[in-house]
């Protein structure tokens, strides 16, 4: 069954297939708020929130985007007021403990040196500094297109732009993280 099938079920009160909904976005919804928040608290709040607003409101659904573009707008502007509200600073430092967990590195463990796990490691927590430093709106790009992996268009439904102003986001994001990553890179071999 399609998305928008399960929220017209929803709509028509069967509260299953809303559940279902929630079990097939709510990971990707929760890597959308983390990359923009830095958070692991706070994504899973943003998720919930996301997810509580999309069910209060699935009368407003009118189908003219997909149910995942729907969703992660409601996430995104759940994070951005959240931003807002606590008046963070445009960089906004990731929780490191939530930025490494052991299974993720358990598979590569077996797999390669000690070395090129801790190399891996270093570049992993350099690119999570880099794209958290980013201001929100091409944090925001970034995120939908390189970590969940959304179209250009999924990403101009979701924020409500046109597909030239993501694809020049996306642009001026990649640019930037690019010479900080190599500035990082130069002070490191100093």
């Amino acid at each position: 069954m399609t998305d928008e099938q399960m929220v017209e079920r929803a709509r028509a009160g069967d509260r299953e297939a809303f559940g279902e909904i929630v079990k097939r976005w709510q990971r990707r919804i929760f890597a959308l708020a983390y990359g923009m928040l830095g958070s692991h608290d706070e994504a899973n709040d943003v998720a919930q929130e996301t997810f509580f607003s999309a069910y209060r409101n699935l009368h407003n659904f009118r189908g003219e985007a997909k149910v995942s573009s729907w969703l992660h707008r409601i996430a995104v502007n759940q994070c951005i007021s959240r931003q807002r509200g606590r008046k963070v600073r445009r960089e906004a430092p990731l929780d490191p403990d939530a930025a490494f967990s052991e299974a993720e590195f358990a598979a590569e463990a077996h797999a390669a040196s000690p070395a090129r796990v801790a190399e891996s490691r270093a570049v992993a927590k350099d690119v999570q500094q880099a794209v958290s430093s980013l201001p929100t709106e091409l944090r925001q790009v970034v995120v939908m297109k390189e970590f969940e992996e959304m179209t250009f268009q999924e990403i101009a439904d979701a924020l409500d732009l046109p597909l030239s102003t993501v694809k020049t986001r996306l642009y001026t994001a990649l640019k930037q993280l690019r010479m900080k990553l190599e500035k990082h890179a130069a002070m490191e071999k100093c």
